[in-house]
């Protein structure tokens, strides 16, 4: 067994470490059972006996003994499989809390990964280490400890009763094992990497599948469709031909050890039929022989297949135990926390960032944003701009110099208390499968409806809300089904002043807009980030007219900052950005912006 699995299956021990109690009471419960099991081969055989030695002496068969002979097998039996059914009720206890704590471990650790993580990795990949392989476990494990505590103890009570029974035939029994044993280990050792490699592929073929779904419109749009299910094609032919070839090699476990224990069979009959022509067995012996050579190759057969799911069970578990290993968002040491009211200040000061070691994206970077100032960064598209906003976030961390809210590093305070502390409108709307008020109300706890009712009047909200069927309480999935992008942005960004946050992050938040829901929303955010810090991203200027402060990003560096008028006056980067949007919307035959005073429409 190589390290990584031994690792992995003592890993799975630890976690299954407070179920023992019920692990002894399984155990106990397995012993039972295959005592009570393992006895009744020799009642059988005792009646037979005295069956054979009445017919041989021509007395009459006494069939009061023989049915209390046979009363006793039964009773062995019933209570056999009452003592199994304990066990295996406890041992499916045991595998789902096993995978109850793994599933619970998978999750909380999945929270607290950093952005980078996920950057790095398909999602696809991700969901299936936290679900296909924990099922996996589960599933794979239940079977593996119902099955393989009672083989084991069978073989051994099996064993007791064959050398009891007759030594010799013992002895030709027990040599057949070592093929068995042989057989098992050299198909087992080479199924391993057969399902390591099938778990891959699926995370693999999941991925694209995900992303192909997500994205299923553009693969339209773009003519993709055929790629797309050629690359499905290809991944899901790499899940079949590594499936086909795990499932082949364990299965040539069961043959080889049917052909193992036939031939014990026929090497048991020949001998045990001369034992008995010498008189130094019983038939009874023999038959109670045949059925312990019967329950002796069922266990061996189920261990050696046993043997093969676990290596299904540690593929699996290595790949939980591998994300459940990766590093994460580091805890704050000597945590200082931020004043009870958070007037918002924010102060960049000589910040250095960059992704990789050897590519620097931000270098000595310093600017102040005071409390209720709106400070938009423009600036074309690797510039560092969203890179700013996740070093506030601290979605990462900076790599020099530090950044402050009200005086205080942030790199010192608990990144739960710093973010709640800042409202964020992605470009990309996110909405959870429940109603309209839920998405509204996300994150901000029990909110009354009257509250969630005034934010949506305040975000112009209210008044899609009230052409949709139900309302307020209108289900919507979480991709938003049934709402335009520009209304599900409208739902974000009254989610985001709900939580009445000092600090608000707008990344592109009305890039979704049409033009009268964008004027609409920019009243709004002029009404509602009264007394905040707010931070604009925006590609289209005309949205960021009326900033407190504007900085134009280019490689990471400041190279402006003013107002919008200071700007356009320097005749500078800004000026010549504005101009050319300016002359593309011409250009385009794009309408200006609609005056302040619009009002809403219907939703056709």
């Amino acid at each position: 067994m190589t390290a990584r699995k031994r690792g992995a299956v003592r890993r799975l021990l630890e976690t299954a470490r407070p179920e023992l109690p019920l692990a002894v009471a399984a155990l106990a419960c397995a012993a039972g059972s295959v005592a009570l099991t393992v006895a009744v081969p020799r009642l059988l055989g005792a009646a037979t006996d005295l069956v054979l030695s009445a017919v041989s002496g021509h007395h009459r068969v006494d069939f009061a003994a023989t049915g209390r002979v046979l009363l006793g097998a039964l009773a062995c039996y019933l209570a056999a499989f009452l003592l199994s059914f304990v066990q295996q009720r406890t041992t499916a206890t045991i595998a789902q809390r096993l995978v109850f704590r793994l599933r619970e471990r998978t999750q909380a650790k999945l929270a607290r990964l950093p952005l980078a993580y996920f950057d790095g990795r398909q999602r696809g990949d991700v969901l299936s280490r936290a679900t296909n392989d924990v099922d996996n476990v589960g599933q794979t494990l239940q079977q593996v400890l119902s099955v393989a505590v009672t083989a084991l103890l069978t073989l051994v009570g099996v064993l007791v009763m064959m050398v009891w029974t007759s030594p010799l035939l013992a002895l030709v029994s027990v040599v057949m094992v070592p093929l068995s044993v042989v057989a098992a280990r050299a198909v087992g050792r080479r199924a391993q990497p057969r399902f390591a490699e099938q778990f891959a592929a699926t995370g693999r073929l999941n991925a694209h599948i995900e992303e192909t779904y997500t994205g299923h419109a553009l693969v339209r749009v773009f003519g993709r469709r055929r790629q797309a299910v050629r690359e499905f094609g290809e991944r899901n032919d790499a899940v079949f031909r590594a499936g086909f070839r795990a499932q082949l090699l364990s299965s040539l476990i069961g043959p080889s050890m049917s052909l193992v224990m036939n031939l014990n069979y026929v090497l048991v009959a020949v001998i045990g039929g001369l034992r008995v022509a010498a008189g130094a067995l019983s038939v009874g012996d023999v038959q109670a022989f045949i059925q312990y050579c019967l329950q002796f190759g069922q266990p061996v057969n189920q261990v050696t297949s046993m043997s093969t799911l676990l290596q299904s069970v540690l593929a699996s578990a290595g790949r939980i135990f591998e994300l459940l290993d990766e590093d994460e968002e580091e805890p704050v040491a000597d945590p200082v926390h931020l004043p009870a009211t958070t007037t918002g200040r924010v102060t960049f000061e000589n910040v250095s960032f960059r992704y990789a070691p050897d590519r620097p994206l931000i270098e000595d970077l310093s600017l102040v944003a005071e409390p209720g100032q709106t400070v938009a960064i423009v600036g074309p598209t690797g510039a560092g701009k969203t890179t700013l906003i996740n070093l506030l976030m601290r979605f990462y961390d900076v790599t020099g110099g530090r950044i402050t809210v009200d005086g205080v590093d942030i790199a010192r305070v608990p990144r739960q208390e710093l973010r709640a502390r800042i409202g964020m409108v992605l470009q990309d709307t996110w909405l959870r499968h429940g109603t309209i008020a839920d998405n509204i109300a996300y994150g901000a706890g029990d909110v009354p409806r009257e509250r969630i009712v005034e934010v949506a009047r305040a975000t112009g909200v209210d008044h899609l809300v009230r052409t949709l069927p139900d309302g307020y309480d209108t289900v919507v999935d979480d991709d938003g089904e049934g709402l335009s992008a520009g209304e599900r942005q409208l739902v974000t960004i009254a989610r985001a002043f709900l939580a009445d946050p000092p600090i608000l992050v707008l990344d592109e938040a009305t890039s979704a807009l049409d033009t009268r829901t964008e004027v609409l929303v920019q009243r709004a955010m002029t009404s509602l980030r009264a007394g905040r810090t707010g931070f604009v991203i925006a590609h289209r200027l005309s949205t960021i007219r009326n900033a407190d402060l504007i900085l134009v990003m280019d490689e990471g560096r400041i190279v402006e900052q003013g107002t919008h008028d200071e700007l356009l006056a320097a005749e500078g980067a800004y000026a010549r950005l504005y101009r050319s949007q300016l002359t593309g919307a011409q250009l385009t035959g794009a309408q200006p912006a609609a005056p302040a005073t619009v009002t809403w429409y219907d939703r056709t």
